[in-house]
């Protein structure tokens, strides 16, 4: 799921990268909503708010908006040095292992630390989620080749109605195999985007900001079953070759 990339990952891999982490930002949104009244997962509209500030001569509330704009751009930097510096050293294993464990250490700080500060600093914390979910998308987007986005949904909406036009006229059946594929991707993205919401707003009403500790656990569980599945294949490679 997130250890294979290039001509080595297949449909199956995208489809479980895509229900985990868009579960996770679907948590994320919700909880970071209901918690500091910001959207925590994409800079869309935050990009209407600075402007709407701005022109309103808001000024600090515009740099608020800046600042949620940079942060999810600084993630996704981020994400990219720590992919390029981890291939080059030849660790294809720690590449995408790393800043997900980054991700992780994110949403428990805030999930420990959001009560006491999630009044005083919602801004720190605003930040620091669109931080990991910038990290995210980026992390997403390099193991699928842009195939997975997980954060926000409006290019998937777009690109879904794109292609259930197109249903009706490929004919072709291994385009048209592809083509449905690719639909279910992407309705499998947002449902669990929708579920994730769900199961964040839930928990919220019950821990309120520690709901974000569901999402650090989604990533855990994912980091922990590819981690398995990879050593029983090298286990398995292993014992084919000492036969």
């Amino acid at each position: 799921m997130f250890r294979h990339t290039g001509k080595n990952r297949t449909f199956r891999h995208n489809l479980r990268l895509a229900s985990f982490l868009s579960m996770v930002a679907g948590i994320v949104n919700i909880s970071g909503l209901l918690s500091v009244h910001e959207l925590t997962t994409n800079v869309t509209g935050h990009f209407a708010f600075f402007a709407e500030k701005l022109v309103n001569s808001s000024f600090q509330s515009s740099f608020n908006n800046l600042l949620f704009i940079l942060s999810f751009l600084l993630g996704a930097f981020f994400s990219g040095i720590m992919v390029e510096i981890i291939y080059k050293r030849n660790d294809s294993r720690s590449t995408i292992i790393i800043p997900v464990i980054f991700e992780i250490i994110i949403l428990v700080t805030i999930t420990f630390l959001g009560k006491l500060f999630s009044e005083t600093h919602p801004i720190s914390i605003a930040c620091s989620l669109l931080f990991a979910m910038g990290l995210q998308n980026a992390l997403v987007t390099h193991i699928s080749k842009s195939v997975v986005r997980t954060t926000h949904l409006t290019g998937l909406f777009t690109d879904l109605g794109i292609e259930l036009a197109q249903l009706f006229f490929i004919k072709e059946l291994r385009k048209l195999s592809t083509l449905k594929s690719s639909i279910k991707l992407r309705m499998v993205i947002i449902l669990f985007f929708f579920l994730g919401c769900i199961t964040g707003g839930i928990l919220f009403k019950f821990t309120e900001i520690d709901s974000l500790f569901a999402a650090a656990i989604i990533l855990t569980i994912g980091l922990l079953y590819d981690t398995m599945i990879f050593r029983y294949k090298v286990l398995k490679r292993n014992h084919h070759l000492h036969q």
